[in-house]
């Protein structure tokens, strides 16, 4: 079917998240392969209106981008605000407003984990504003699988209830997410319409990196025949205000340390390091100096047994490097999805309760270590004892990946199949 329409929204930042970049491409990706004619605006933080592309099984395809931003430049279309008063005025142009109204559907991924005051309410109300346009505008709204709340404030509470039921459908990315989706609706509850599901980045595509850096990392992973662990370091976890932000109660910096330490004082044991946030510039969430100091720190001893990933890599990309090793720990939960959805065994360093359900989802939710509500030497205790059992949960992978990439897929056959559906009955109503 030529001509379908699809509006993305709740991926900003993706450039330099690869986390909400794995859920755009995949979602991207699930959408272009179902109907590669699809006309597809993926919102960001850009400016205006511009071309844009997605790869589907490697292969580059165009869409479209548009800036779309809680922004005080209220002048500015691209500011949502200023699509608010368009809409009430009869949509003075406004392209992004534009794109919204011409969606057979308007998908929204809030970053994954973004549907929650836990970053703030000013986060969470630039997260509402696509979910408020969208049921303004009378189109039909799919949240996609997501973590749904903590809510702190009832306001707060009220509004994501508010906007969950006015969705067309809206799905959970993991048991415990249902929960809290269950208990936000409690009795509008309605089965058809409200799912549970996986996290759309078990169906993201890994790519090879473009020569030289593949071939580096080629060369690297050759070099010996022992075991590759990767480990993901948090600049936000590793930084005194993120640590006293989610309250947690070791230190992530050490504990990263005290973990690649171990890990290569067994004499065949070699580490990467894979940061999973690279903001240029630097910032409070990026994971760039945090991994280059545990790169330094590491390879003062262990020379070249340690390795650091390139900059340059897209979420596709940096899921082949994961892909290869043999034992994955990460504290940003995307960088463990790209394991878990590779078969790799992993452990999450966690700050909050949405890695427990993902992990649940492939039946690996004992190897979440809580950096809340352990000390620096248990979080220790338990990521070696998942490294020391990974043959086990690489056993356990090998059923439960297959069924979760085949969960992704048949989800995303369910939201394009409603697409279709949506645009038949808009070309249905104007022939009439």
């Amino acid at each position: 079917m030529s001509g379908l329409t699809i509006a993305l929204f709740g991926v900003t930042g993706w450039r330099h998240n690869l986390g909400v970049g794995a859920l755009r491409a995949a979602t991207l990706s699930g959408v272009l392969s179902r109907e590669p004619a699809a006309r597809v605006t993926a919102f960001d933080e850009g400016w205006g209106m511009r071309s844009g592309r997605a790869f589907v099984a490697g292969i580059p395809m165009q869409i479209s981008l548009a800036g779309a931003r809680a922004s005080r430049r209220y002048h500015r279309p691209e500011s949502y605000l200023n699509m608010r008063v368009s809409a009430a005025l009869g949509g003075l142009r406004n392209a992004g407003l534009a794109a919204i109204d011409a969606a057979d559907l308007v998908l929204d991924a809030s970053g994954g984990d973004s549907f929650t005051d836990l970053y703030g309410t000013r986060r969470f109300n630039a997260v509402t504003w696509p979910k408020r346009l969208a049921v303004l505008r009378h189109r039909p709204l799919v949240l996609l699988p997501q973590t749904y709340g903590p809510y702190r404030a009832d306001r707060v509470r009220a509004t994501a209830a508010a906007l969950t039921r006015s969705a067309t459908m809206a799905w959970a990315r993991d048991p415990d997410s249902f929960l809290a989706l269950a208990d936000l609706l409690g009795a509008d509850l309605d089965p058809s319409r409200h799912r549970e599901g996986v996290d759309v980045a078990f169906a993201l595509e890994p790519r090879e990196p473009d020569a030289p850096v593949r071939d580096r990392l080629d060369a690297w992973f050759a070099a010996a025949p022992g075991p590759v662990a990767g480990i993901n370091v948090s600049g936000l976890l590793a930084r005194p205000q993120g640590a006293a932000r989610f309250g947690l109660t070791a230190d992530t910096r050490a504990l990263a340390r005290r973990l690649g330490e171990r890990l290569l004082a067994e004499p065949d044991t070699r580490v990467i390091i894979v940061p999973h946030v690279r903001v240029p510039g630097g910032g409070p969430d990026d994971d760039t100096a945090v991994s280059e100091w545990l790169h330094r720190v590491l390879a003062a001893r262990h020379g070249d047994r340690v390795l650091l990933v390139p900059t340059g890599l897209d979420p596709q990309q940096s899921k082949w490097v994961i892909a290869r090793t043999s034992w994955f720990c990460g504290m940003r939960m995307h960088a463990t999805i790209a394991a878990l959805s590779s078969a790799v065994p992993a452990a999450n360093v966690a700050y909050s309760l949405k890695a427990r359900g993902v992990f649940a989802s492939v039946g690996q939710e004992r190897r979440v270590a809580d950096a809340r509500r352990s000390s620096e030497e248990d979080l220790l205790a338990q990521l070696w004892s998942a490294w020391t059992e990974r043959q086990v949960a690489a056993a356990e992978l090998a059923v439960n990946t297959p069924l979760a990439v085949a969960r992704a897929a048949s989800q995303m056959d369910e939201i394009v199949a409603l697409a279709r559906a949506e645009h038949a009955g808009r070309a249905t109503a104007r022939a009439r």
